[in-house]
């Protein structure tokens, strides 16, 4: 038997110094072996054994060891280590949550600068289209009306209004081509 083996619960409870620091350096370093299987990080390993000694000191007169104190000693590194290994698992969640949420919010604040400046530059590559041209853009694009509609509204021929829109689809396209990347995510659905 063991010397450290005959250090028994009661000699902890009434606070036997020298059997406690006994006890600490006789299993302090296979404590930190023991965690480390567990969390894989020397410091955290020492930390939780560190904690767990602590614990031990400070609750001493209320401990409760029914076994030899090295298995109590074991089971509270390991039921430590397990507890330090949740913790960590629910902050992984609350930081991968967090990121996702950041990322959305990023996302969308990133669509509506893209969404607004579009607008704003076919306003500005609409306005650069001669009148005739540019109501007829309108009335296609924003009003959906056929080509015979337009003609009909307007009083033109539908060759003229054909015309007209591809006069006003080849502007349009030479004013927006620095845009192009920015209108096919918009036109595939990317910004709202």
């Amino acid at each position: 038997m063991e010397f450290t083996e005959q250090i028994s619960p009661t000699s902890l409870k009434t606070g036997d110094q020298p059997a406690f620091e006994m006890l600490f350096r006789t299993y302090y370093q296979s404590l930190c072996n023991y965690a480390y299987t567990f969390i894989q990080d020397r410091d955290n390993a020492e930390e939780v054994v560190q904690s767990t000694f602590l614990s031990v000191w400070e609750k001493r007169e209320a401990l409760e060891i029914h076994t030899a104190v090295k298995p109590y000693l074991y089971a509270m590194v390991r039921n430590a280590c397990l507890n330090l290994l949740k913790h960590e698992k629910i902050k992984q969640r609350h930081i991968e949550g967090e990121l996702a949420v950041a990322e959305r919010s990023v996302e969308s604040v990133t669509r509506t600068v893209m969404a607004s400046e579009l607008e704003v530059r076919i306003c500005e590559a609409m306005e650069q289209l001669p009148e005739q041209c540019r109501l007829i853009f309108k009335l296609s694009r924003f009003e959906e009306l056929k080509y015979a509609e337009i003609a009909d509204q307007l009083g033109l021929s539908i060759k003229t209004v054909e015309n007209q829109m591809g006069k006003a689809l080849r502007i349009m396209r030479e004013q927006l081509k620095d845009y192009l990347p920015l209108l096919i995510l918009f036109i595939n659905g990317f910004i709202n």
